[in-house]
């Protein structure tokens, strides 16, 4: 396929969506399975709304999906890739934070 400049922009539209630590957060936790908005509002610990600002930026980017089952709302990850990004992600920090480690003992 092509890498066309709209298509970029499309790819830049997700990883802005990812950019802030709150979405980063809930999307990790995703990563075990789907998740309430009251949970996700649990482990992020900011206001409704401010969880829901944040789950829209996820969703409009296709990052997330989401059903309704009652009066509870559940989010899940729709980008199947997303999990072995943020293994391969964390893998880079923590050599990165082991190589650190070795020098400052080695000094």
């Amino acid at each position: 396929m092509q890498h066309n400049k709209e298509f970029i922009e499309a790819q830049a539209r997700i990883f802005k969506a990812l950019g802030h630590p709150s979405r980063l957060l809930m999307v990790d936790a995703l990563r075990d399975g789907e998740k309430c908005v009251c949970d996700l509002q649990a482990l992020v610990g900011d206001d409704m709304s401010t969880i829901s600002k944040h789950l829209t930026v996820l969703r409009d980017a296709g990052v997330v999906t989401r059903r309704k089952q009652g009066v509870n709302i559940y989010y899940s990850l729709a980008l199947c890739c997303l999990d072995q990004f943020l293994a391969c992600t964390g893998q880079l920090l923590e050599k990165r934070i082991l190589s650190q480690m070795d020098m400052l003992r080695n000094k």
